[in-house]
């Protein structure tokens, strides 16, 4: 243990199917790099990434994990079954609080079932969306009985479906923030709004998903004007060093687009990651010059 944090290197991760531990329908538990995991294996993405590498995003928290400590808080918006949330709670440790918001209710069930499976009594979920505004909005039930992206819902397009409690970060007044993450398929710009006097008042980590040509002009608006140092993070969803170190990639040269945020005082340098000058400023150009 260190850091309040397991060492995943000290475990050592077998085959796939080897790591199952109960399937039943289209829920997987499976030994995953940070412990065991519950998904539904219909999701093309998500659950298919944890099925075949015992992990998602890895890269994404590889950027992040060094700048959570212990004793952190974390805002997790959008959590989904909790990739991110579960690996931040082994780097805060049980001195710190990650906030973990799913507005759709099986991923949320599931993300509870792997915070009690990890006793990550750290973390505190909740079954709501972030937005601009408090009150609630419409969440599609979810169908995973078949197969689909389940974590690429758009609640920014108000479909139709069951009264879900809409909240502003700002409005839980939090005493400190640290690291705030969102990946809310298209509402990042509200959820910064309902966010502001947080940010202005924390100046936490940004990691932003911002993969919506429509709104990514006002969105980097929006963190330029809260005195945010911006670059882009694209790292590719397969991972060569996967937990279960499977070559195979399923996923080919796919993506996903995000920008790190740095208020101008932070004393954290960036290396290697482009920075964003203008509102103007694209992804694919991102992408482009780091190939």
């Amino acid at each position: 243990m260190e850091n309040g944090r397991s060492d995943p290197s000290a475990k050592v991760p077998g085959e796939p199917d080897r790591d199952t531990i109960f399937s039943q329908g289209p829920l997987r538990l499976k030994r995953c790099r940070y412990g065991p995991m519950l998904f539904l294996g219909s999701d093309e993405y998500i659950g298919r990434s944890l099925e075949l590498y015992g992990e998602f995003s890895q890269l994404e928290l590889d950027l992040l994990e060094p700048l959570v400590f212990p004793g952190a808080t974390v805002l997790d918006v959008g959590a989904h079954v909790g990739t991110h949330a579960v690996g931040f709670a082994r780097r805060t440790g049980p001195s710190g609080l990650v906030l973990a918001f799913e507005p759709q209710r099986l991923l949320y069930h599931i993300l509870c079932a792997n915070l009690a499976l990890g006793s990550l009594h750290q973390v505190h979920a909740r079954h709501a969306a972030a937005g601009s505004r408090a009150g609630s909005i419409q969440v599609p039930v979810l169908d995973a009985t078949g197969p689909g992206n389940f974590g690429g819902l758009s609640l920014a397009r108000r479909p139709q479906g069951e009264d879900v409690p809409l909240l502003r970060i700002d409005d839980l007044d939090l005493p400190r923030l640290d690291l705030m993450k969102v990946d809310v398929e298209g509402m990042e710009g509200e959820v910064v709004a309902g966010a502001r006097n947080s940010i202005h008042r924390h100046r936490p980590v940004l990691y932003v998903e911002n993969d919506r040509p429509e709104s990514s002009a006002a969105l980097i608006e929006s963190l330029l004007a809260l005195d945010y140092r911006l670059y882009w993070h694209l790292p590719p969803l397969f991972n060569p060093g996967n937990w279960f170190r499977k070559p195979e990639n399923i996923f080919g040269g796919i993506v996903s687009a995000n920008m790190l945020g740095l208020h101008i005082r932070s004393p954290h340098c960036v290396e290697g990651l482009r920075p964003i000058r203008s509102p103007q400023d694209s992804w694919q150009e991102g992408l482009a010059i780091g190939e």
